[in-house]
């Protein structure tokens, strides 16, 4: 039983094999797939998609990439869209200074409203950081002071201190196919050195595909084999790494719980 916390599936590179690709991870094990938005304005793609497949929850939210698209969408908004009963999570959003596609100052501040938003509706922020940790972190300080949010720091490949900071402040941590490169030992030992209580395994897909399928076009069916390496980097067993994640998930994605198989 695995869970793939992030993906998604309503990109181009799935339009033609969706059907194939969710037959390929129930047959991987993977019983529930979190698609996730990166645009609010595209809320019915993700409603139509999730409403089609029983397997695939999904978010409502903007990613820092598509934040100048969407830098004036207000929190109340998010909220009430995020009431949908198979939306489980807001996000993704944070920040992005490696493709800086979004001018900095909007990014955070449409951060800042995904954060409203989490903390409003009670449902987990699922936050994008990349070449951004200092930013991150000291928003995420300053935003639980003004009162706690539930948030999960998504396709973890950021320093230690932000983990453990991340960890600090009560956020999960998810690991990609990332995990799985040969020069990410790094990442492995940050991995190890967390609660085993606050990691979540995802995909990212249709990016970042894990070893062996590494350079190839990621799918669910494949967290796979993140799982297997997070299991070998924390030091538990094979068997034990899907319902230790897959509870990890429902614990933090509490809304998932009913529709959990």
């Amino acid at each position: 039983m695995l869970v793939d916390s992030h993906c998604h599936l309503d990109f181009p590179d799935f339009a033609e094999t969706l059907p194939d690709i969710l037959a390929r991870a129930r047959e991987a094990g993977v019983t529930r797939m979190l698609t996730i938005s990166t645009r609010v304005r595209a809320f019915e793609t993700y409603r139509r998609l999730s409403e089609a497949h029983p397997e695939v929850l999904f978010t409502v939210g903007t990613h820092p990439h598509q934040a100048a698209e969407e830098p004036d969408v207000p929190a109340d908004e998010i909220v009430a869209l995020s009431r949908h009963p198979r939306c489980v999570g807001i996000g993704e959003a944070g920040l992005d200074y490696h493709y800086d596609k979004s001018p900095r100052d909007v990014q955070a501040r449409v951060f800042r409203t995904h954060i409203a938003a989490a903390r409003e509706s009670g449902l987990p922020l699922v936050i994008h950081a990349r070449d951004a940790d200092a930013d991150v972190e000291r928003i995420l300080t300053e935003e639980m002071a003004r009162g706690r949010f539930s948030a999960v720091l998504h396709c973890f490949t950021a320093g230690r201190r932000l983990a453990e900071a991340g960890i600090e402040l009560g956020l999960s941590v998810s690991f990609s196919g990332v995990l799985t490169f040969r020069r990410s030992q790094e990442l492995r030992d940050i991995a190890a050195a967390l609660p085993r209580d606050r990691l979540l395994v995802e995909t990212d897909a249709p990016f970042l595909a894990p070893e062996p399928h590494r350079g190839k076009r990621n799918e669910p069916a494949y967290v796979a084999h993140t799982a297997r390496v997070l299991a070998e980097a924390i030091g538990v067993g094979a068997d034990e790494i899907g319902p230790l994640t897959t509870a990890n998930f429902h614990r933090l994605f509490a809304k998932a719980a009913p529709f959990a198989s």
